[in-house]
This record gives C-alpha cells, structure tokens and sequence, in this order.
C-alpha cells in the first residue's frame, strides 16, 4: 500500500492541512526562544515538519527520517546546551515536533503494511523518548528545582496522542479500503455490463450471417442443382463486415451494424429481404422513431428471423408488425413453422436472453413464447421518449 507513485500535485491537495498547521505552531514557537543559542532548532524542526508532510509519497521511509532528524536535533541542542523551546512534554520535544511525530506515524498505520507500519511507529516513539532523555539534564536543572514534574500525567497524554495518531492512520485506512473496493464492485460492474453488451452485439450480429449461410448450404446439400455459392457468398461478405463493425465498437466506440438508415420501415424491409423467409410487414407508425431505438428495433427483428430460421421448420408466414400509440412503439413478429428439433447451427441459449435484455435496458417489456396451433411469437413494447 506504499503510496511511492503519488504525485506532487495530489500530494499537495492532501496535505496543505497539514502543512499549515505546522507552519502556524512552528511560527507560534518563534515567539518563546529567548536565547541566540535557541535559535539552533529552528532549522531541525523545519525538516522534520517537512519530512511529515512528504511522508505520504515514502511512509516508512519517512518514519525513519523523521525519527533520526529528531535524535539528530535532540543530539545538537545537548551538545549546545539548548532546550527545545517551548518543550511540551518533560523535556525533549515542543509542539511542532510531536504534531509532525504523530503525522507521520498516521500516515506509516494508513499506508504501510503492519509491519512496516508497528516497526515505524516503534522507531519515532524511540525517537522521542531518545529526545527526551537527551533533553533532560537541561530542562530539569533550569525548571525543575523547585518542584517535581508529574510523570504520570505526561505519560497519560503521550498515550492519548499516541492512540489519536494510530487511530487516524485506522480510520483513514478503512476508509481507502472501502473506497477501494467500492471503485473494485463499479470497475467490474461496468466490465460486466461491457461483455454483455459484446456478447448481445456479437450474437445479434453475426449469428444471423452465420445462419443464413449453414441454411443455404444445407439446401445445396439436399438439391444440388440449385446453385447457392452466390448466396453463401453474399452472407459471408455480411458476416465480415458485421464482424469489421463490431470490433469498430470494442476499439473506438463506434456503433455496430446493422445501422438504422432514416427509415425504420426500409431497414426492416431488408432485413426481411436477407432473411429469405416469406415474411408479411405491417407498419403502422404514428410517431418518429429515434435513431438509437430503431437500431435496437433492427436487432430485434433481426434476432427474431434467425430464432425462426434456426428453430422453425415448414415456415409458410412471419408477420412482422411495427405500430406506434401513445409514445410506445410495439414490436410483433409472428411465425407458423413447427420446431425442427435439432436447431440449425446449434443453439447457444442466449437469443432471447439478449433480446430481453436490450428490451429491458431500453425500459420496454419483451414477451416470446409458442403460438397456438403452431408457431413462435416474439413481442417487445419500447417507449419512444
């Protein structure tokens, strides 16, 4: 979970909180170094705060910088014989200080892995203790004297802070898992609806092609002096320019055929025409059709000539009946063939799932089933608006 890619800019959108608040207090603490001498830790306290601010990009690796820059300071001012001023605790570190501790330590229990996280946060505290027992030979001979420090009470809100610093680093934590899994659920919801979507294109498309072609070979098969290259060869031609179409769409986006021309009425009338099936049409058409509906109505019709191609034998009639009233446009396409047992090609099972689906994802409601005497019947209700 080492956030090492993240960017300036994201970094900067994160942490300005952060950055100021320890600007303001480093700023505040100017105010209370009475001594040329204390001036020293300024530049100390400077990077340890920016090292807490940076931490997000290296979480452990700024746990370990953090924790040497403060021994390293603590170190300099024992040398000098400077306190931290103002130190908050008894001795070793002012406000600054612990708020980039706990900052970092936050960031180390949000981004790192536990154990990175328990042996970073186990280095800061060192740190600080280290800061605090280097601290307080000068503190105590200078405040001290005269009154005895409570330890416990320090150490009671060392611990407040040190739970306050963990439980941040938890909750935000969570919160990124969740958000994960919650964009992980969105990605394969969409992935999901994008391959059912190529499946639906991919069987409407091409199966019809495909279709037509094993039909008229068969019928070549069984009278051989009927000469059915041309129309196998036409079919073929459909099917790779179906198949060009369709990957159009997995590449660009770009819509996959058949597309819907500026009549519905003509469209269905080809595809009538293609199928080689002795179908009636009936339009009755109030209303104008948008593009992007009559192309799913073309799917339909389309879908519903190679279910009776495949399924249906003795065929005499398919009635295909478009109207529309009161903003809904309804589909039926009716045959009177009796099912063939064996279907041609084979059978998937997904032509009228897909169909229902589109329908469905349309707000429409779709209906197939067997007709009395004998026969199929498909309907489809789609809203026009």
């Amino acid at each position: 979970m080492e956030s090492t890619d993240l960017n300036w800019r994201l970094l900067a959108k994160r942490q300005w909180p952060l950055a100021l608040s320890l600007t303001g207090i480093a700023v505040a603490e100017l105010g209370s170094i009475d001594t040329a001498l204390g001036w020293w830790q300024v530049p100390g306290v400077l990077v340890i705060c920016a090292i807490s601010v940076l931490a997000p990009r290296r979480p452990f690796d700024a746990a370990l910088a953090v924790a040497f820059a403060i021994v390293c300071v603590a170190l300099y001012l024992r040398f000098l014989g400077v306190a931290f001023e103002p130190h908050f605790f008894l001795s070793g570190a002012n406000v600054s200080v612990t708020g980039a501790a706990m900052a970092t330590i936050a960031v180390l229990v949000r981004e790192s892995s536990r154990l990175r996280a328990l042996s970073g946060t186990v280095l800061v505290l060192t740190a600080m203790i280290t800061a605090e027992v280097l601290g307080w030979p000068i503190v105590s001979a200078r405040e001290y004297r005269e009154w005895e420090p409570d330890t416990t009470s320090y150490l009671f809100g060392a611990c407040i802070m040190l739970v306050l610093a963990v439980g941040s680093g938890l909750y935000f934590r969570a919160r990124d898992n969740e958000r994960a899994s919650q964009l992980a659920a969105s990605v394969a919801a969409a992935q999901n609806a994008e391959r059912m979507a190529l499946a639906r294109e991919l069987h409407d498309v091409v199966a019809h092609y495909v279709t037509a072609i094993v039909v008229h070979a068969q019928a070549g098969q069984l009278n051989r002096e009927v000469d059915v290259l041309p129309a196998i060869a036409t079919s073929g031609t459909e099917a790779l320019t179906a198949m060009r179409r369709l990957v159009g769409t997995m590449r660009d986006g770009t819509a996959a055929g058949p597309a819907a021309s500026s009549s519905l009425m003509d469209d269905v009338r080809e595809l009538a025409a293609e199928s080689g099936l002795p179908v009636r049409l009936s339009f009755e058409l109030e209303d104008a059709v948008p593009q992007e509906l009559a192309r799913s109505v073309l799917r339909l019709v389309q879908e519903s000539l190679t279910n009776t191609q495949k399924h249906a034998a003795s065929v005499s009639s398919v009635d295909v009946a478009l109207s529309s009233s009161d903003g809904v446009l309804r589909l039926a396409v009716d045959d009177d063939g009796i099912a063939s047992g064996v279907p041609v090609g084979g059978s998937g099972g997904y032509g009228l799932v897909g169909m229902r689906e589109r329908v469905e994802l349309l707000g429409g409601t779709f209906s197939a089933g067997r007709r009395e005497p004998a026969g199929w019947t498909v309907r489809a209700d789609l809203p026009l608006a």
